[in-house]
């Protein structure tokens, strides 16, 4: 008669738990450096899109917008914010040097499409109106004038704060949208300038 036999332990004895064979060393060591190379990898992935479609640190290079960025500063530029919402007066924008686009410039906008804009003596009117600008220290400020300008449409009006120095939109004219791919939204160098760019 066939049956199944089940051995009995001493019961005075712990029972034997059986040990996994442990992995070689160097099998050990491939597995962890495939995980390290795989972690890598994703982390290298994930920076490449937020560069490429979200944030791109920059540096600053010259002093037209200066105090507000000083040269040699190190920001990041938000690439995607114009893709949620409109350009806004006051914002400090990359965009390519219209007569070089292989040159990056950044300003300030100070007049958006359907704006009037004139300078007199320095003082700048946005559709007849002066505009307070608490960014542009007096040391900073000049005395030129600029004759009245209507701001065609998909472009911007921009300035440096800096306006002894800058060259902008006095020079160059408006800034055509399609040329401006950022907004400068946080200072991350030197540590004693870390923050948000206003």
């Amino acid at each position: 008669m066939n049956s199944e036999m089940v051995e009995q332990g001493d019961p005075t004895q712990a029972p034997v738990i059986p040990q996994s064979t442990p992995k070689p060393a160097g099998q050990a060591r491939t597995i962890l450096l495939s995980a390290w190379v795989r972690d890598l990898v994703i982390s290298l992935a994930i920076s490449c899109f937020i560069i490429i479609f979200l944030y791109q640190p920059v540096k600053v290079e010259g002093t037209s917008i200066m105090p507000s960025l000083e040269d040699q500063e190190r920001i990041f530029v938000n690439k995607f914010v114009y893709r949620l919402e409109p350009i806004q007066h006051g914002d400090i924008v990359v965009f390519r040097y219209p007569r070089d686009p292989s040159k990056s410039f950044i300003k300030r906008v100070i007049g958006l499409a359907g704006d009037r804009i004139r300078i007199d003596n320095g003082q700048v009117l946005v559709n007849g109106s002066p505009i307070d600008e608490d960014y542009v220290p007096t040391a900073y400020a000049d005395q030129r004038s600029y004759s009245e300008i209507v701001v065609p449409p998909n472009s911007y009006f921009v300035l440096g704060d800096h306006r002894s120095l800058s060259n902008d939109s006095r020079d160059f004219g408006p800034v055509n949208q399609s040329y401006i791919y950022g907004k400068a939204v946080f200072g991350y160098w030197p540590v004693d300038k870390m923050g948000r760019v206003r």
